[in-house]
Formats: structure tokens, C-alpha cells, sequence
């Protein structure tokens, strides 16, 4: 079908596209004027007006959750709002509201889920697609009672974004303060295992100092050592010496006691030898010379054993200086290991007490910041507009459903001829022969009637035909 057959379609068929058309006209137009006027009130929330929370100063996730605009109108059209919204209009308490209930469910279900329903089917939201601006309208009868009701499901709505806001936190709190009374015993037992190993211990505070003094004392004691063993092994060297030949040892030999008797040892023997040159024997010079030189040298045998026994006294004594500083070494050792185990062990004590104490600080400051958060009565939601009662009805439009009906009812209209040109289709023009029968066709006869009685007869007696040959 070309747009030609088309056009001859519509002009063969224009009372029925024009009856439609006026049918549905008409319809529409009847409809909307037996309609009762509604009254549209509209009321604006700003959502996360602020962005930030008053209480940690952060920037609150729902910004940039891609649902939370959807989230928000799914809340805002929820039963649980339009629930609170007939309580607080008292909706359900009414006796005529009870009657139509009554009436409509047969006393079947709740008064407040059906009055729930009923202002949710005429519940409309909007939202702003630059901003976070969403518009809740609602359509009434009554302006006034729209202009209420667009109000109280914002206000409704507020108040149940700061419940479930709050819920969480409560319970948040809650834990929380389970488990500061459990970090805060266990920061007790802490503490306790910490003073009762210290009063043990007998160790007042973990300071380095006293251990730097002690590890200070074992090295003096360390080089003390050292140098008594090598003034223990100088002294058992000199004693053998000393032991083996009193004469030849150092200290016997440098002993003044011992050089002046040597030296009256050379005087009684130099006399000695005088008197043995002049005297026999015999003679008592030479017996008196004899005993003074054997007293002297008796003396100087006691003064070598007396100084040689002094030399092995002083090893003596350099060895037990020796033991005495090798033992003081080994307690200032073990006392130097003790205090580094203690120390070790007082710091992972230390170390336990301060990470209990942290945890019981953190799960304070959260407990305080979420019990804060539970009796926190600020809103992400603002009211921009309230809603006031319409002057102006927003239904019917009159003007709209004419319009509307006028397109309708073409499209009916068109619909139907293109119908009823199938069921029944007729020659319209000569490209339909050659479509249908399938023949080229050779002409046409144009056939126009003459107006008027005598042109009518006329026109019987020679009718004028125009042959169009192809």
C-alpha cells in the first residue's frame, strides 16, 4: 500500500474516522467533566542538607552510594511511614473512616493498613535530577487534607530517618558497652599481674639506668679480676722463686733487711778471717770470731726464711683476691642475667598493660561516640517547602484529555477504516486491478455527472465519458 491508496482509503472512509473521532471526543470530554476536582499539595525535603556528620565531622557515605536517592524514595513510600502518617493525623479513630472500612473489607484486615494503602496509591514522589531536592505530593478532594497529608509524610519521614539512624547506634552502644566492661577487667588483671610480679621482683620501675650501673660494675669487677690474676701469677712466680733459692729471688735479694745482714755477714767473715790469720784455733779470739761469725750468719739464714715466708704470704693473699673478685664476678653476673630476665619480663608485662590499655580507650571513646549517636535527635533530612493548600484543582485537565482524546480517536478512527478496507477491499484506483488481478491495466473512464434536472437528462441522452488511454 503507497501513500496514494492510502489517502483514497481515509477520503472513502472519512464518516467512519470522523464518527470515531467524535465518539471518543465526546467520551473523554464527558469524563472529564462528571469528574470531581482533586487538589494537588506538594511539600520539598532536601536530602543530606549538611553532608557532614555534626558528631565525627566525616562526610556521610550516603553521598556516594549510587542508590541512595532511590533508597530514600523507596522509605519515603514505604507502609511504615504511611502508617505513622494515620496515626498522626488520628485517620483510623474516625467513624465514618470505620464505617467505609467496614464497608469495603467486610471488617476484614486493620483500619490503618487500609487507610495505609489508600494514601499510598495517591502518593506521588519526585525526585530532583540536579540536586537532592524530592518533592512528595499528594492528591485530594480536600486541599486542605492534601496540603496535611503531603506534610505529615515528610515529617514522618524525617523522624523515622533519625529512628533508623538511631536503632543501629543503639545497638552499636550497646555492644560497645559489653565490651569496655570486659577490656576494662581485663585491664584490671592486667594491672594486677603487672604490681604483684614487681613486688616480687622487687623492681619499682623498668629503668635502664640501674641496669647500665650494674652491667658497669661487672665490667670494674671483670678488670679487677684480670688484674689480680696477673699479680696472683707474678706472686707464685716470686715464691718459687723465693722457695727454691732465697739468695737468687729479687725480693729476697733487694730486702734491706736482709742487704745489712749480708753486709754484717762480710764484716763478722772479714774479721774472722784477720783473727783465723793471726790466732790459732784455739785461741779465744779466734773461737769469739768464729761464734759472732755463726750468729750472724744463723741471722741472716731466720731473716732469708723470715722474707721468703713474706713473699708466699703475699701470694697468698693475691690468690685469695683472685677468688674473692672471680666469685664477685660470677654473682655480679648472675645478678646482671636476673635483671635483664626480669626486665624482659616486666616489659612484655608492660607491653600486655598497654595494649589493654588502648583497646579499653578505643572501645571507650566508640561507646561514648555511638551512645552519643543513639540519643542523637539531628536529621539528615530537611524541609524545604512545606506544603500549603492548592487554590487551583489539579484534575481534571479538561484541556489535556480533549487533546489527548482528539489523538486517540484518530488513531481509532484510521485503525478502524484500515480494518474494515481489509475485510472488504475495493477498487480504489487502478494500481489495486493490477495488484489484485494481477492484469496492466489499458485506461481509464472518468465519469463526471452533470448538475441539475436537464443536464440530467441530457446528460442520460449523451453521457459525457472521457477515455484516458494509457
Amino acid at each position: 500500500m503507497n501513500v496514494h491508496q492510502f489517502l483514497l482509503i481515509l477520503l472513502a472512509r472519512k464518516k467512519i474516522i470522523l464518527t470515531t473521532l467524535v465518539l471518543t471526543v465526546a467520551l473523554a470530554l464527558g469524563f472529564s467533566l462528571i469528574q470531581s476536582k482533586t487538589y494537588k499539595a506538594t511539600a520539598s525535603v532536601l536530602l543530606n542538607y549538611k553532608g557532614v556528620d555534626p558528631l565525627t565531622g566525616l562526610t556521610m557515605p550516603g553521598q556516594l552510594m549510587p542508590g541512595y536517592m532511590a533508597t530514600q524514595i523507596d522509605i519515603i513510600g514505604s507502609k511504615n511511614v504511611a502508617l505513622h502518617v494515620v496515626d498522626a493525623l488520628h485517620l483510623a479513630s474516625s467513624p465514618a473512616v470505620i464505617d467505609q472500612f467496614n464497608k469495603a473489607n467486610e471488617g476484614r484486615g486493620s483500619v490503618r493498613d487500609w487507610l495505609a494503602g489508600l494514601l499510598l496509591q495517591k502518593l506521588e514522589i519526585v525526585p530532583s535530577r540536579e540536586s537532592s531536592v524530592v518533592e512528595i505530593s499528594f492528591k485530594g478532594s480536600d486541599p486542605a487534607f492534601a496540603a496535611a497529608v503531603a506534610n505529615a509524610f515528610a515529617d514522618e519521614y524525617q523522624k523515622l530517618t533519625v529512628q533508623l539512624k538511631n536503632e543501629p547506634a543503639k545497638k552499636a552502644s550497646s555492644y560497645f558497652n559489653e565490651q569496655t566492661k570486659q577490656l576494662r577487667d581485663n585491664l584490671e588483671a592486667t594491672q594486677a599481674r603487672l604490681s604483684k610480679y614487681q613486688q616480687e621482683k622487687g623492681i619499682v620501675t623498668l629503668d635502664n639506668n640501674r641496669v647500665d650501673v650494674e652491667l658497669q660494675r661487672l665490667n670494674d669487677l671483670s678488670a679487677q679480676l684480670v688484674q689480680a690474676q696477673t699479680a696472683a701469677m707474678e706472686a707464685n712466680s716470686r715464691q718459687s722463686a723465693a722457695s727454691s733459692s732465697a739468695m737468687s729471688s729479687p725480693d729476697v735479694a733487694n730486702n734491706a733487711l736482709i742487704q745489712q745482714m749480708r753486709a754484717n755477714l762480710a764484716v763478722a767473715e772479714g774479721k774472722f778471717a784477720d783473727t783465723a790469720q793471726r790466732y790459732g784455733k784455739n785461741h779465744p779470739s779466734y773461737l769469739a770470731a768464729q761464734a759472732e761469725l755463726g750468729k750472724v750468719r744463723g741471722e741472716l739464714n731466720a731473716a732469708l726464711g723470715t722474707v721468703s715466708r713474706s713473699v708466699g704470704s703475699n701470694a697468698q693473699v693475691l690468690r685469695q683476691r683472685e677468688a674473692e673478685l672471680r666469685q664477685a664476678v660470677a654473682e655480679q653476673k648472675t645478678k646482671v642475667l636476673e635483671l635483664n630476665r626480669a626486665r624482659d619480663e616486666l616489659g612484655v608485662l608492660l607491653k600486655d598493660l598497654d595494649s589493654a590499655q588502648r583497646a579499653f580507650d578505643a572501645a571507650s571513646q566508640r561507646f561514648s561516640q555511638t551512645r552519643i549517636e543513639s540519643q542523637s535527635e539531628q536529621s539528615d533530612v530537611s524541609l524545604l517547602n512545606p506544603a500549603v493548600a492548592p487554590t487551583q484543582p489539579s484534575g481534571p485537565r479538561v484541556l489535556l484529555n480533549t487533546l489527548i482524546s482528539i489523538l486517540i480517536g484518530t488513531i481509532l478512527g484510521v485503525g478502524l477504516a484500515l480494518l474494515l478496507e481489509l475485510l472488504n477491499r475495493p477498487v480504489r484506483a487502478a494500481s489495486d486491478v493490477k495488484d489484485m488481478l494481477g492484469i496492466p491495466v489499458l485506461g481509464t473512464i472518468e465519469w463526471k455527472p452533470v448538475r441539475g434536472r436537464s443536464s440530467g437528462i441530457r446528460a442520460l441522452m449523451t453521457p459525457r465519458r472521457l477515455l484516458r488511454l494509457n
